[in-house]
């Protein structure tokens, strides 16, 4: 069982590297649609891309999102490199699944980060479902002191479970736990969706049981159903995971719906996230960080400098943006309906009403 699950890290690396349709590139951002300025009234060297989050100064609202970890000199090499230009560049970081290294002890290696991101947001993560599976308080405390984060990352999967030749589809009861290991960790818990989106109905039960945080993560980007897919050699499960590689609730759509929970509620958008238009976009529809992480895999692979370029361009996209908006400081971003022109709503059509 151990090397089962630490291989089967190297093996949705491979698979993401092997399938361009991994990414879905279904582009739901681009039905919003904001509010130019033609007279924007400001200076573009006045723009200020900064946000505070979890007390953490960062240079912009972006968040290099969960990928990988193992016992993989590749995986590895990817984290390094990830953590470094996060440091450099002073963005957020959130590292993939730390189950491994529970099965798998030299795997903790993957994510003993902080030494290369001494000062910028790290987020553990484990997969809320374990939780179900004998996970708990320990488990999470071992996560986070790892990293030396500062929140840890519940993920939500189902999707990905079921699919999956080895998964845990366990899901009965589990507000519960999370709940309490809410009240007990000491440290911010993020509940996150890994690409088919967090519904009203999942962050209102959430809230009820003292949650606050939530990374939407929906679909559009990254299918871990089509990677589960490409892993699974059993004869009889008949595609499961290409007829559901678009299932969720996308992005844009699931950030809107949250809206009425505004005051209650911090929100991580992502899902999709391919430009720095997006991460505006992301964070006019009420998220105040944004993550990617399909855009950071392959430069992952090369250098921390290749993380980083691509960083810069997403900060330079996003000081454009918030120019052309008439917008100096990007918390001013943060559901901002004055932005708004167009959003679609559940069928996706009509008009947001304008202010």
């Amino acid at each position: 069982m151990n090397r089962s699950i630490n291989s089967r890290k190297k093996q949705h690396i491979d698979v993401v590297l092997a399938d361009s349709d991994i990414d879905r590139r279904k582009n739901y951002f681009d039905q919003i649609l904001l509010a130019h300025r033609g007279l924007p009234e400001i200076d573009l060297e006045e723009v200020d891309t900064s946000i505070r989050f979890m007390g953490k100064q960062l240079s912009a609202p972006l968040l290099i999102s969960s990928m990988t970890g193992g016992d993989d000199p590749l995986v590895r090499v990817i984290n390094k490199n990830l953590a470094l230009a996060a440091q450099t560049t002073q963005v957020a970081m959130a590292v993939g699944s730390q189950r491994v290294m529970f099965t798998h002890p030299q795997a903790r290696a993957s994510f003993d980060l902080r030494r290369f991101a001494p000062s910028t947001l790290l987020f553990a993560n484990l997969g809320a479902v374990q939780l179900n599976y004998g996970f708990g308080l320990q488990h999470c405390q071992t996560a986070v002191e790892v990293l030396q984060a500062d929140a840890l990352y519940l993920h939500l999967n189902p999707l990905q479970e079921a699919v999956q030749p080895e998964g845990n589809v366990n899901f009965a009861g589990l507000i519960e736990k999370i709940a309490d290991l809410n009240r007990r960790l000491h440290k911010p818990i993020i509940l996150k969706e890994v690409g088919a989106g967090l519904s009203p109905q999942d962050v209102r039960l959430a809230l009820r049981h003292g949650l606050h945080y939530f990374d939407v993560a929906g679909s559009g980007g990254t299918s871990w159903s089509r990677i589960e897919h490409r892993r699974d050699r059993r004869k009889d499960s008949y595609d499961l995971g290409l007829t559901f590689q678009d299932w969720g609730i996308p992005t844009p759509l699931a950030l809107q719906q949250l809206r009425p929970l505004r005051k209650r509620i911090t929100l991580i958008g992502s899902g999709g996230v391919r430009s720095g238009i997006d991460v505006i976009k992301c964070m006019v529809m009420g998220a105040s960080l944004v993550g990617l992480a399909f855009p950071f895999f392959k430069p992952a692979m090369k250098s921390p400098d290749a993380v980083i370029a691509v960083i810069r361009q997403l900060q330079r996209e996003i000081k454009i943006g918030m120019f052309l908006l008439g917008i100096t400081k990007a918390s001013r971003l943060v559901h901002n309906d004055r932005l708004l022109l167009y959003a679609p709503t559940a069928e996706f059509h009509a008009p947001l009403n304008r202010r």
